[in-house]
């Protein structure tokens, strides 16, 4: 998806801006990664670095074993999430992590996210599942988002956030935002009523729909 080093630093910094304003994350905290598919190699937000000074040739790059290639500022602590992301979902390139308010609570009571907005069944397949807590930066964190994940573009991290992914990081952030729409409405929805889940069927015709329609342009949006 992204041909380049510079195209794909450029999207990660332009969807990090993207995160911020959206209040998904609060200072240094989330992160956001890319895929450059003709040097197998990653570009990853920096650790401990404000987001909001941050130019697009200082991000880090790192190879598939997480290994630094240049790049002013070291990667993010969370690289190994990102990498058993992108080594293992050959259909993703862009990875976003978030501490989004509502989408957080969700995974701090351990509670998946049902089906129950077109929006988020469309770019996030479906119910958005809870992956077992472990300490961040640790490989089982990462093994475990992926298991649970399967082929959606998003799971909830058991009290630490959301983990969204897509075929740009413009995507990946789309799923963020539209999951963390969902996870409100799902929260208001419970305290005034039972919440209606859209049926399976329903979700696999309104998911494939929306990945057979998914534009040429959209698809280089993120740059």
């Amino acid at each position: 998806m992204y041909r380049n080093i510079e195209q794909a630093q450029k999207a990660v910094l332009n969807s990090v801006h993207d995160m911020i304003e959206s209040k998904l994350v609060a200072s240094t905290w989330g992160n956001v990664s890319a895929k450059v598919d003709n040097d197998n190699l990653i570009v990853i937000t920096p650790s401990g670095v404000d987001y909001k000074n941050l130019t697009f040739n200082e991000l880090p790059v790192i190879d598939m074993d997480g290994k630094k290639i240049y790049g002013k500022y070291e990667p993010s602590s969370e690289k190994l999430l990102h990498l058993a992301l992108l080594k293992n979902r050959k259909d993703i390139h862009g990875v976003m992590h978030t501490h989004s308010i509502y989408a957080s609570a969700f995974s701090v009571i351990r509670e998946a996210i049902p089906p129950i907005i077109e929006d988020m069944v469309q770019i996030a397949g479906g119910e958005i599942p809870v992956a077992p807590y472990h300490l961040p930066g640790t490989p089982e964190l990462g093994n475990d988002v992926l298991r649970v994940m399967q082929d959606k573009y998003g799971a909830l991290m058991a009290n630490h956030g959301f983990v969204g992914v897509g075929r740009t990081v413009h995507e990946a952030f789309k799923v963020c935002l539209v999951v963390e729409k969902a996870a409100q409405i799902h929260f208001i929805a419970k305290a005034i009523g039972t919440p209606n889940i859209l049926s399976e069927e329903d979700v696999s015709i309104m998911r494939k729909g929306y990945l057979e329609s998914y534009s040429k342009h959209d698809m280089e949006g993120a740059g």
